[in-house]
């Protein structure tokens, strides 16, 4: 199960939903969308393609951030 973090912000200047993953370096944005579901479902595409282009490179996965909930 993937654990990465993905950031979904709108974007006056582009007109659309930009979407991020900031676990991985140097990927301020990698995808969009009109619509935020669309946003959404382009993102989940995008960071499957980018787990598999590290798969392929041989390189390292970075660490997923996580959040601890304290009680």
């Amino acid at each position: 199960m993937v654990k990465y973090q993905m950031i979904i912000q709108w974007s006056d200047e582009d007109d659309c939903f930009l979407v991020g993953f900031p676990d991985f370096p140097n990927q301020k944005w990698r995808s969009h969308g009109d619509t935020y579901s669309e946003a959404l479902n382009n993102g989940i595409e995008a960071l499957e393609s980018l787990i598999m282009a590290y798969e392929l490179s041989g390189d390292k996965l970075p660490v997923p951030k996580t959040v601890s909930m304290v009680t």
